[in-house]
């Protein structure tokens, strides 16, 4: 596996429900080349997608759908033989899924960022505030994904570069990033709520109570809350 096999792909959505939501834009990264085209999606853009995107219904009305585009044709070869990455790649995948293309290995920067940052030095994960955290120069809008692309290049670029000083090589640094893109994310430390800035094992050992209601809470959000998720039931399970 090497750097010339990454797919580096962003996607704009009608709103955040997996189960029910579509594409209405994708842009990916690839071999150094950027494809990006807006689609009309089978479901309308809700009113809040459309006031962070800034992608209208009336903008989609005369484009294709992504269902038979060449786009849908190039992806599902393109991702047969090489490694998808994106940031929050669940989501990402999820979408792809939702048109029938198998995504069999990715990269999720997000949970790579999560890995490095051992001593929880990093209050928030999101792309944008990893770009401007890291101090990263790039051009790109927020919430488009031919710039969210791009900033997803540079916060991987970033991470990879620290993964290889601890694997040693280039192969292995991939294959450690798709490792730890597999497995769900285990916070050790709070960045929100009461018991912001304590750790996960003081608040099980003085209020247990909150984490079975914090779990109870993020069960019913699951797809997006996979990672507490799986970190709440660990530490229950102790």
């Amino acid at each position: 596996m090497n750097l010339n096999q990454l797919i580096f792909l962003d996607t704009e959505t009608t709103g955040n429900d997996i189960t029910k939501d579509r594409l209405s834009q994708v842009c990916y990264r690839f071999d150094g080349v950027i494809s990006n085209e807006y689609f009309k999606p089978p479901v309308p853009m809700s009113v809040k997608a459309m006031s962070i995107t800034h992608i209208t219904n009336k903008m989609l009305v005369d484009k294709p759908a992504f269902q038979g585009s060449l786009m849908q044709d190039s992806l599902k070869e393109l991702l047969k033989d090489n490694v998808l990455v994106a940031h929050n790649a669940k989501f990402d995948i999820g979408m792809l899924e939702n048109e029938g293309l198998a995504v069999p290995k990715f990269i999720c920067t997000l949970r790579v960022a999560r890995f490095l940052d051992s001593n929880n030095l990093i209050p928030e994960y999101g792309l944008q505030f990893l770009r401007y955290f890291l101090d990263l120069d790039v051009e790109g809008s927020a919430h488009d994904a031919e710039g969210d692309v791009n900033v997803l290049y540079a916060v991987f670029d970033r991470l990879f570069q620290k993964i290889k000083e601890l694997e040693g090589g280039e192969e292995k640094a991939i294959e450690k990033m798709i490792d730890i893109s597999k497995t769900p994310t285990i916070f050790n430390k709070f960045n929100f709520g009461k018991h912001k800035d304590k750790t996960v094992e003081e608040v099980l050992k003085n209020d247990r109570r909150y984490l079975e209601w914090l779990l109870n809470t993020k069960l019913e959000n699951e797809q997006n809350d996979e990672d507490w998720i799986y970190t709440l039931k660990y530490y229950l399970s102790k």
